[in-house]
């Protein structure tokens, strides 16, 4: 991987949310890229089922649930410097607006925005993001470019994070430290393996997309890995929409 700049030889990365889905396929294609990876999430056995994904038992994990403040507290404590950071972990809650609760708002704004804004904010503080570093938000196109029935609160989560991404690329830019955002469409994950929504369902709403298809966990994994390393050395404060060209319509 001489002279590639897409590699990530050497760099440390932390990635969270990395026990199933798009936060599973980062990992490990960022450990495909040479990276040596940390990865945290609420489950062991699945974060286990990530590090045979990666092929390397020494691959580091760590517990933690973004739902308590004390477990992003402990896992700053427990991270070395790193080059790079992606916040993954996400949750999403589907109610009508009339519905939705400020307990559902704030359920989902805890672990969407808040959490990854105060793991972000503790690791600089700590110093342990070193300078040249890049930090990634995975948000959406939801919230940013469109929505969807009964997704208003996950919708302004996702607008809130970019909103965030744009003022902190801005108050880090002198420290030559980067911070951008991934915007997805639908991408296929297990969430679809569960039975509630019908494969004649998912292959109707494909139709919705230029491409004719949701998107691939790895196609967002490529993209992070472009944010993560020198290659986009020059980018930072952007969002970059994956979504199989839905928002052109």
């Amino acid at each position: 991987m001489e002279n590639n700049p897409f590699s990530l030889k050497n760099k440390r990365i932390l990635i969270t949310g990395a026990s199933s889905g798009i936060g599973r396929a980062i990992a490990v294609e960022c450990s495909k890229m040479g990276a040596c990876v940390i990865i945290t999430g609420r489950n062991e056995e699945r974060l286990k089922a990530t590090i045979l994904e990666i092929g390397d038992d020494k691959v580091q994990y760590i517990i933690a649930n973004f739902a308590k403040d004390d477990d992003v507290l402990a896992l700053c404590n427990k991270i070395e410097d790193l080059d790079g950071l992606v916040n993954c972990a996400g949750l999403t809650k589907v109610l009508p607006f009339n519905f939705a609760k400020p307990s559902d708002f704030k359920e989902v704004m805890d672990v969407n925005f808040f959490a990854p804004a105060e793991l972000t904010r503790l690791l600089l503080k700590a110093g342990k993001i070193r300078k040249k570093g890049s930090i990634v938000f995975i948000s959406s196109i939801s919230g940013v470019l469109c929505s969807a029935p009964a997704a208003s609160i996950y919708s302004s989560s996702k607008g809130a994070v970019n909103g965030l991404v744009k003022g902190m690329a801005l108050d880090l830019a002198p420290k030559g430290i980067r911070v951008n955002c991934v915007n997805p469409g639908m991408i296929t994950t297990d969430i679809f393996s569960d039975g509630k929504i019908m494969q004649e369902q998912l292959k109707e709403d494909m139709k919705r997309y230029p491409l004719k298809r949701y998107g691939k966990p790895e196609e967002v994994a490529y993209s992070v890995i472009y944010l993560l390393s020198d290659a986009s050395s020059w980018v930072t404060g952007s969002n970059l929409i994956i979504d199989g060209g839905y928002t052109l319509l």
